[in-house]
């Protein structure tokens, strides 16, 4: 903390608000000659009167302890990079969307599609169809799976790391097929731990 520099900036801000250090003094009812110390930097304003003295003279407390006004540049640099921040967290919220959007839609499709087949029963006698039917049932298993891994940011992270990785070089189709196949791998462990526990 450089004293001098603070009462350069007190002196600086008295100046500006065409005060005498005596009239300034009778303000915050202190002496004349306090305020010359507060102004040569050989002392400094007690902590309660801070606050009074950023007030009087329209100003925060950092600024004083600083010495110096903050540059309107540095105010523009921190609203731009706020700005952008902000521009980045939709960008990334409107792709967790989408995300969420196609996997429910995939999901209510394989649901349909199972519902259909296992309604009509005609999957038990069409071996395309009942492969449909096992493809379509681990699909539902699937998305119920993703979906909450997307809503809480995971598989973005995953997705991230992958894409550092030497997987992160591949076109996104295969890697969406890698997930999809992984997704599937998981969805009939889980399918076969859950009916192990309720059978």
């Amino acid at each position: 903390m450089d004293q001098k520099k603070i009462g350069r900036f007190l002196k600086e801000l008295r100046n500006e608000k065409g005060l005498t250090p005596e009239q300034f003094a009778e303000k915050l009812n202190v002496s004349s000659r306090t305020v010359s110390r507060w102004e040569t930097g050989s002392n400094m304003p007690d902590i309660s009167l801070l606050v009074e003295i950023a007030e009087f003279y329209d100003t925060n407390i950092s600024e004083i302890i600083n010495g110096e006004r903050k540059s309107e540049k540095m105010n523009e640099e921190v609203k731009e990079v706020a700005e952008t921040m902000s521009n980045y967290a939709g960008a990334e919220k409107e792709n967790i969307v989408k995300n969420i959007r196609g996997l429910s839609f995939i999901g209510l499709a394989a649901f349909v599609v199972y519902f259909l087949l296992d309604v009509t029963g005609v999957f038990q006698k069409n071996v395309l169809l009942e492969y449909l039917y096992v493809y379509s049932e681990s699909l539902i298993y699937v998305t119920v799976l993703l979906i909450p891994l997307y809503t809480i940011g995971l598989l973005n992270k995953i997705q991230c790391k992958s894409k550092n990785s030497k997987y992160g070089n591949l076109p996104r189709i295969v890697r969406l097929m890698i997930s999809i196949v992984v997704g599937m791998a998981v969805a009939a462990a889980l399918k076969l731990v859950l009916s192990g526990i309720f059978s």
